[in-house]
């Protein structure tokens, strides 16, 4: 799987994140070295909350789990290119498990956790040579409030993180080079993650992916209560 880097939009002291940002942003892409626009794109990500059981209500005699026994910071996640697959974040475990996309009604019949926040990432998809680029916005479910920007740079000839982070480097350093020069008011940052915290290797893998949208929104967070 080619190699990705999400990024979060930070807007400069003062300023604060709009649509039409946004739609700047976009103008940015289309204009950067021809890049052709390839269609929309959505990542769903969920964060979920421990429901308290009455035991009374089991037929079971095992004692049914308390919320103090579940995970809470536990989030679950649908990725745009993965629609078959459904993606597991336990932060403080450093855990992330894959299931089948099906597995969200099972979910909802065991009644263990309750979706507390729904976000949805989707915009736009670009095709710029060897990479692909993904501009958007994160809002929440059934509101909309802008919670974030965001960009997803992939580059499709390698799947190597080591081999490919210096043509990373540089085509970020140009692309925020392009946005300095439209006077944008922020920048993008990449956070730099260490993925053999959760076991993942060198080889790009959904899971990488996935841990970097979990990341993301603690950082989007930060972003909206500063």
């Amino acid at each position: 799987m080619p190699v990705k880097w999400l990024m979060h939009w930070q807007p400069n002291s003062g300023a604060t994140m709009s649509s039409q940002i946004l739609a700047e942003v976009c103008q940015c892409v289309e204009g950067f070295g021809g890049a052709a626009k390839d269609g929309r794109w959505r990542t769903t990500l969920t964060i979920y909350r421990p429901v308290a059981r009455d035991p009374s209500s089991t037929a079971s005699s095992a004692p049914a789990p308390t919320p103090g026994d579940l995970p809470r910071d536990f989030l679950g996640l649908t990725l745009h290119d993965r629609p078959g697959a459904y993606f597991f974040i336990l932060r403080h475990h450093r855990l992330i498990l894959q299931a089948d996309a099906n597995v969200q009604s099972l979910m909802d019949k065991l009644q263990s956790y309750k979706a507390r926040v729904v976000l949805h990432f989707e915009g736009f998809q670009y095709q710029l040579g060897d990479f692909q680029l993904r501009v958007g916005k994160c809002v929440q479910s059934h509101a909309d409030t802008l919670r974030g920007i965001m960009m997803e740079v992939e580059y499709l000839p390698l799947c190597s993180i080591d081999k490919s982070r210096q043509i990373m480097e540089d085509f970020v350093d140009i692309w925020q080079d392009a946005v300095i020069k439209k006077s944008l008011p922020g920048h993008f940052i990449n956070v730099e993650l260490n993925f053999a915290d959760y076991g993942l290797q060198d080889q790009y893998t959904p899971q990488h992916t996935a841990l970097q949208y979990a990341t993301c929104i603690v950082q989007l967070m930060a972003t909206v209560r500063s």
